[in-house]
C-alpha cells in the first residue's frame, strides 16, 4: 500500500518552521532568520520514500496584519488548513498557552483534519518547562499525538516523521521520486538573496523589502549570470541597504552568491540593484507582480 498526503506547518512567526521543513528535507528551501515574519509564500516541499509520499506545505506565520502582504501571508496560513491531510501545530516551550496561540488553536478547532503538536526549541529550555507546556497544551486542546523537538539539532525529528507516516491516507505518487520543491529556481534564489537582507540589515529595513529577479541565464560554460532588483520602501532604506561606499549591499551579494551556487550546483556571477518603490506592500499590483496571490 502506497501513502500520500499533504502536511501544513502551522504557528505563530519564528517558532521554527523554515527550520524544521529545512532538516526534514535536508535542503535549504525555506529561508530561516531571527526575524519572524520570513516566510511569505506556502512553500511546497516534498519527501519521497519507498511506500509513502509527504506534500509538506510551510505556511506565513499567522499574526495581526498591518498592511495587504500581512494579509495576504495571513490568508494564505489559514486558507491551508482546509486542504491538507495533517497539521503540525508547531510552538515553542512557555509556561501558559499564549494568546496567539490560542488563536491559532481555536481556528483548527472547527477542522477535521488530525493535529499534532509539535514542540519546538526543546534544547533551548529546562526539562520542567518543557513538561509544564506539554500538559498546559494538552489541557487546552485534543491533539492526535504530541513530538518534542529540536528542529536544529534533529532531536526527535524521525519520530515525527514516522507518525507523519503512519497518518498518511492510501493515494497516488503526485511527484517524481527526485523532486524536491515545486518552487521554481528563480523563486528559491530571490529568497536566498532576501534571506541574506534580513540576517545582515537592521530592524527598520528588512520587512520592506522583496527581491525581483531581472534576468537568469546560464552561459556555454555552464556558470548562472544573475541580475535582482531589492525593492524597499525608502530613499533612506536604500542608504542602509547599499552602505557605506557599496559595503553592505556587497555583503549581501557575496553571502547570497555562496548559498546559491551551493543550491544550482554551479558558478554564479550576482549582481544587485536596489530600487524605492514606497509603500510597495500596500500595492495589489506590485503584490501581483511579485507573486503574492493565489
Amino acid at each position: 500500500m502506497f501513502k500520500s498526503g499533504f502536511v501544513t506547518i502551522i504557528g505563530r512567526p519564528n517558532v521554527g518552521k523554515s527550520t524544521l521543513i529545512n532538516h526534514i528535507m535536508g535542503e535549504k528551501l525555506s529561508i530561516v532568520s531571527s526575524k519572524p515574519q520570513t516566510t511569505r509564500n506556502n512553500i511546497q516541499s516534498i519527501m519521497s520514500g519507498e511506500d509513502y509520499q509527504i506534500v509538506f506545505v510551510d505556511t506565513p506565520g499567522i499574526h495581526k496584519p498591518r498592511h495587504k502582504l500581512g494579509e495576504f501571508m495571513v490568508k494564505i496560513a489559514e486558507e491551508t488548513v482546509n486542504e491538507v491531510d495533517l497539521i503540525l501545530f508547531l510552538t515553542t516551550p512557555d509556561m501558559e498557552v499564549g494568546k496567539g496561540d490560542q488563536y491559532i488553536l481555536e481556528q483548527l478547532r472547527n477542522s477535521n483534519v488530525p493535529v499534532f503538536l509539535v514542540l519546538n526549541k526543546i534544547d533551548e529550555n529546562t526539562d520542567e518547562r518543557v513538561a509544564i507546556t506539554l500538559k498546559n497544551y494538552s489541557e487546552y486542546f485534543n491533539f492526535a499525538e504530541i513530538i518534542p523537538i529540536s528542529a536544529i539539532k534533529g532531536k526527535n525529528t524521525d519520530t515525527l516523521k514516522e507518525l507523519m507516516v503512519k497518518y498518511m491516507p492510501e493515494g497516488p505518487k503526485y511527484y517524481p521520486d527526485d523532486m524536491i520543491t515545486d518552487q521554481q529556481e528563480r523563486f528559491i534564489v530571490s529568497e536566498t538573496i532576501r534571506e541574506k537582507a534580513l540576517r545582515l540589515l537592521s530592524e527598520e529595513v528588512p520587512h520592506g523589502i522583496a527581491v525581483e529577479i531581472i534576468t537568469m541565464k546560464k552561459d556555454e560554460k555552464g556558470i548562472y549570470n544573475i541580475e535582482a532588483t531589492m525593492l524597499c520602501e525608502k530613499d533612506s532604506h536604500k542608504g542602509i541597504i547599499i552602505g557605506k561606499g557599496g559595503a553592505m549591499l556587497k555583503k549581501i551579494s557575496t553571502y547570497a552568491r555562496q548559498d546559491i551556487e551551493k543550491f544550482l550546483g554551479q558558478k554564479v556571477y550576482l549582481k544587485l540593484w536596489v530600487k524605492v518603490k514606497k509603500e510597495w506592500r500596500d500595492n495589489p499590483l506590485i503584490l501581483k507582480e511579485l507573486g503574492y496571490k493565489k
